[in-house]
């Protein structure tokens, strides 16, 4: 689904990436883990498109990535959540939708966008204004809006960091479902409560991949053995 391939990265005179390959299945959980940093949210940027690498590419379904793809191939969530305030927490997860161009989908959509208010614990909210909720509740709708159109590929900065351990497990199924329905789910984190959901953990250090730690993929009952 994404291929990463010689990817380095150079910010002014730093060089924040370096000698990245990495190739990630659909269907699949992949946390890239790591410190603060590390690499792992500007890596999380290039596969989602927003920014091009300095040397090598990044493949999207077999073919390199120019510019920012359509939300329904690949989401993005951003640390900064770039939420609209003045509109409601049902309507910031539902704004894809109507930013579309085409709209053969929308119905089902619609009936998705429903369902994650439900399960991200936010439908007793829907009706209120973005800037007059908690920060945590801003973090599930952006979750929300990463994910209603059911895309190819969820690129996700942080999804937990402003979750306690109340609302996190809403967070994980969430992440779940979607990878269930097919997405990819990309996630950069350092919690330890994500890691132990993945499907495929990526550990990043200093810009690079982590020799030590490497890559680690595991299966549907290695994850259940860590939530038991």
């Amino acid at each position: 689904m994404i291929r990463v391939e010689g990817v380095s990265h150079v910010r002014g005179r730093t060089r924040v990436l370096q000698d990245i390959d990495l190739e990630l299945p659909v269907a699949t959980l992949a946390v890239l883990a790591g410190r603060s940093g590390s690499g792992k949210s500007t890596l999380c940027h290039l596969i989602a498109g927003v920014m091009a690498p300095s040397q090598g590419r990044v493949l999207f379904r077999g073919r390199p990535l120019r510019g920012t793809p359509p939300w329904v191939d690949i989401s993005l969530l951003p640390q900064r959540l770039a939420l609209e305030p003045d509109l409601t927490v049902a309507e910031n997860v539902l704004l894809p939708i109507g930013l579309r161009k085409q709209r053969i989908d929308d119905r089902e959509s619609g009936h998705r966008g429903a369902g994650l208010l439900e399960r991200l614990g936010l439908a007793g909210i829907a009706g209120r204004r973005v800037r007059e909720t908690s920060l945590g509740e801003q973090q599930r709708a952006a979750l929300g809006r990463a994910l209603v159109l059911g895309p190819a590929v969820a690129v996700l900065d942080e999804p937990t960091a402003h979750q306690d351990d109340d609302h996190v497990h809403l967070v994980l199924a969430a992440l779940a479902a979607a990878v269930d329905d097919g997405t990819l789910v990309v996630v950069a984190s350092h919690d330890q409560r994500v890691i132990e959901t993945a499907g495929m953990v990526t550990r990043m250090r200093s810009g690079r991949i982590d020799e030590a730690g490497g890559h680690e993929r595991r299966g549907a009952d290695d994850a259940g053995d860590q939530k038991a």
